[in-house]
């Protein structure tokens, strides 16, 4: 009969997901072998919250739940930056952390974390690993992380369970169940109908949801039915080709985008989010229509109605029954684009981050895929970087956090191994994951990695000097990134002119090592940026 772990790496295999990843501890290790007994890789991490971070991103790509893992106690608590950006993000994950059996954990004080209730505000549900009913709660596990929203699962594994064997149930769950939707109500959605149909100039906000239930195309056939801009939050990058003529841009929570959507008679948001938003009131008096698969429980964004339901089925049936809308859309997508990069057009004396990320998309091909990191660079790569499909834009937004855009991009080279993988980030944030481009190196995942080199933690200088305060204690600088990258076996390449920076991004293409392009910037137009796109 299976044992614990053999039913964990057998469930893990089916749901779609072929590897684990992590630092692993003592009681790890027989997990690991019955993965490697089935096929499945494991990557050993250099840091527990990059893994968490790559196991989320690949949940993310493929809606298969990401699995990291961790020793316990300060690997555990090493873990746990990886666990949030899961559950603010909203990535199906399920972290595994050691544990001591139940009579060293009763009497123990070395390395003994509670881990269950270290984890419990961050995950959609925790729990101790027990042979006998481990069946069911690997498929409750998977169901959990995967449901909208959805977020971290997280299994404290007791090494006396680990190869016990696994209890029987007289019909097995299955783990990732076929979900059917019935297509919804005509009569009930009259209302809705009529409201769209009375509109003169829709807008629509994009949110995450519309990934869960991968109703992109439907979005998009709606936003032309009504001839509606589309804006979308940054991690929905994609969901509408960005050189479609109804693309406007991103929601940034700023007051850039005030203006467009004030001239719009009815906002309809989509899956939208509010960990996705800044956290500021709603403000908007326009009418508003939220079309979501979760209920909204925040009452952050203020719907006169919302439909609730399985957005693939929902938005198709709108598109159905709503009739032609005004030709608005593209003239105000157009002339928002416009005006983003206007503000972002600030003078620079060499390099502008601005135009290394116009040389970037330039330059690299259409299918390229894209992290990004945290930072003052992020608003840039936002408005900058086009995506053509959904989930080919990758960052850290609900949590925010640094350290992000190299562990995403191992994971998108995981999930795509034959398309280009870039990341952007700030040479602080890469200095938070340098370590990973040992992995990038070890398991064979080229990425190639644009640091954005101010010699500074570029936003917290920002906030200093809008804030009248001098300049301190965010220096970085001093690096030597060819013999940086040549320690971890990369390809390296300092550039200062935009033809200099096309020409290592050029080269990187046509390698097949990881590639480490360090782009001397001139951030001096940051606060501007920052003043026109932005309140702060």
């Amino acid at each position: 009969m299976p044992t614990t772990v053999e039913v964990l790496a057998d469930a893990i295999k089916a749901s779609g997901t072929d590897f684990i990843v992590g630092h692993p501890g003592g009681e790890s290790v027989e997990l690991m072998e019955a993965a490697r007994e089935r096929g499945m890789r494991f990557m050993l991490m250099k840091q527990e919250v990059a893994g968490a971070m790559l196991a989320a991103t690949w949940g993310d790509i493929t809606g298969a739940p990401g699995v990291c893992l961790s020793t316990r106690g300060p690997g555990a608590a090493n873990m746990v930056n990886g666990v949030a950006h899961a559950a603010l993000d909203r990535s199906p994950l399920i972290a595994i952390t050691d544990r001591y059996s139940a009579p060293e954990q009763a009497v123990g004080l070395r390395q003994r974390i509670d881990h269950i209730a270290m984890y419990e505000p961050l995950v959609k549900w925790g729990t101790t690993v027990d042979a006998r009913v481990v069946r069911q709660q690997i498929a409750r596990a998977m169901r959990t992380a995967i449901a909208p929203a959805p977020g971290p699962v997280q299994f404290d594994m007791p090494q006396s369970e680990t190869t016990k064997e696994a209890g029987q149930m007289q019909v097995e769950p299955s783990i990732m169940p076929d979900t059917l939707y019935p297509d919804p109500d005509r009569a009930r959605l009259r209302k809705v109908v009529s409201a769209i149909d009375a509109a003169r100039k829709p807008v629509l906000l994009v949110g995450l949801g519309t990934f869960w239930d991968n109703a992109s195309d439907e979005m998009v056939k709606l936003a032309e039915t009504l001839g509606a801009p589309v804006l979308t939050t940054s991690k929905c990058k994609g969901a509408i080709p960005e050189d479609h003529p109804l693309r406007a841009g991103c929601i940034i929570g700023g007051l850039i985008e005030r203006k467009l959507i004030s001239e719009a008679d009815l906002i309809i948001t989509i899956g939208l989010d509010a960990v996705e938003l800044q956290p500021k009131p709603w403000p908007y008096t326009t009418r508003v229509i939220s079309l979501a698969n979760t209920p909204s429980l925040d009452g952050l964004v203020p719907a006169e109605f919302e439909v609730v339901g399985n957005l693939k089925s929902l938005l198709a049936a709108l598109s159905d029954q709503c009739s032609g809308g005004s030709s608005w859309g593209e003239k105000s997508a157009a002339t928002f684009r416009t005006d983003v990069i206007n503000a972002l057009n600030t003078p620079a004396k060499g390099l502008s981050p601005q135009r290394a990320m116009e040389v970037a998309r330039a330059t690299l091909p259409r299918e390229t895929i894209a992290t990004c990191d945290a930072g003052a660079s992020r608003l840039l790569v936002v408005q900058k970087w086009q995506s053509y499909a959904p989930r080919e834009f990758l960052t850290s937004n609900g949590l925010g956090s640094m350290g992000y855009a190299i562990p995403g991009a191992l994971a998108a080279r995981i999930a795509h191994p034959d398309r280009p993988v870039v990341a952007f980030t700030g040479d602080g944030g890469f200095m938070m994951a340098v370590a990973e481009l040992q992995t990038a190196a070890r398991e064979k995942l080229p990425i190639t990695i644009v640091v954005f080199d101010d010699s500074e933690i570029a936003l917290i200088r920002v906030k200093q000097e809008l804030k009248g305060i001098d300049r301190y204690g965010v220096g970085i600088g001093g690096i030597d990134w060819e013999s940086l990258a040549r320690a971890f076996d990369a390809d390296a390449a300092v550039v200062e002119t935009e033809n200099a920076l096309q020409d290592a991004l050029a080269n990187a293409r046509h390698t097949e090592r990881t590639t480490l392009i360090a782009a001397k910037i001139d951030g001096s137009g940051y606060v501007d940026q920052f003043n026109a796109l932005r309140e702060l």
